[in-house]
């Protein structure tokens, strides 16, 4: 968990709470966190605008390209369509929580490895949408790994390395 996550927040600039707002708490990567928001934000701007999470990026805003997928009790959604209020009392994982630079998770060291990682806008989704295809399906095919990429767009290069990346992740946490 990064230190960088404060327990409580909100989303006001001058640190007042909003007005006509409602309070919501969930785990946000590992942490208890609180935060009163305005009912029509969204996770991804919660992510980002309350608690300085950018790994989850704003890309088309419409749930097309994966940019900023997260993990909402260990499922892989678009952070950009979920609002703030449907989290309350649940479990959030961004890319900040899967691993850091001292202890990177397998997914991240094979990304690396494989050079699978462009530009780095897509990476986060990507590596969040892999884990959570590792956690329901350990030894998944290429063509499992494909599908449960494919809402994650890469415009920087194809998806070689990426699948080669999450098979190579997938042995390593399976001990093969």
């Amino acid at each position: 968990m990064p230190s960088s996550v404060p327990a409580s927040r909100d989303s006001s600039p001058s640190g007042e709470p909003p007005a006509e707002g409602l309070t919501i708490r969930f785990v946000l990567n590992g942490r208890p966190v609180e935060a009163r928001v305005e009912p029509h934000r969204t996770l991804l701007w919660v992510l980002r605008e309350v608690f300085d999470l950018v790994g989850a990026k704003e890309g088309c805003g419409v749930g097309e390209c994966g940019a900023c997928t997260v993990l909402l009790d260990g499922e892989a959604v678009n952070a950009c369509l979920v609002l703030a209020g449907k989290v309350d009392g649940r479990e959030v994982t961004t890319v900040e929580g899967l691993g850091g630079p001292e202890a990177l998770h397998p997914l991240q060291q094979w990304f690396i490895r494989k050079h699978a990682v462009q530009c780095g806008y897509c990476t986060p989704g990507m590596l969040l949408s892999a884990a959570a295809l590792l956690r329901r399906n350990p030894d998944p095919t290429r063509e499992e790994i494909r599908e449960a990429l494919a809402g994650n767009l890469c415009r920087c290069t194809g998806y070689v390395q990426i699948v080669e990346a999450v098979r190579a992740a997938a042995r390593e946490m399976a001990g093969r």
